[in-house]
């Protein structure tokens, strides 16, 4: 289980990095790109940031391939903006749940829609 520091630290992660993707990184290929969470170590050396992206197979690669090469400028402003003796080695990582949810909620409605048809 994670501890109190670990999961703040995560936030803040989360916060800043939500910052850097609406006003600061600037890559074309980073398209609608959202965090959805984040996970630290208990001694937070380490950061998987979970992101979420909006698109077809193709941009999602592209934003997935543009968000590690802006691992090191991501890294570069946490250190800057957070008061931590290390700052955490960050990894991004794909997280299909919007998408997952999104199917679902699409099922759920064709159920209703077919129920409706049979009343």
């Amino acid at each position: 289980m994670a501890s109190h520091r670990a999961n703040r630290v995560a936030e803040e992660i989360k916060r800043e990095i939500t910052k850097m993707l609406r006003d600061e990184i600037k890559d074309p290929r980073v398209g609608f790109v959202t965090v959805t969470g984040v996970e630290v170590t208990p001694d937070i050396r380490y950061a998987k940031v979970f992101i979420s992206i909006y698109g077809d197979d193709e941009s999602k690669v592209q934003s997935l391939k543009a968000m590690e090469s802006a691992k090191g400028f991501v890294r570069s402003e946490l250190g800057k903006r957070m008061r931590l003796r290390y700052t955490p080695e960050v990894s991004f990582k794909f997280d299909p749940s919007i998408e997952y949810g999104a199917r679902i909620m699409k099922l759920l409605a064709d159920v209703k829609e077919t129920e409706n048809e049979h009343e």
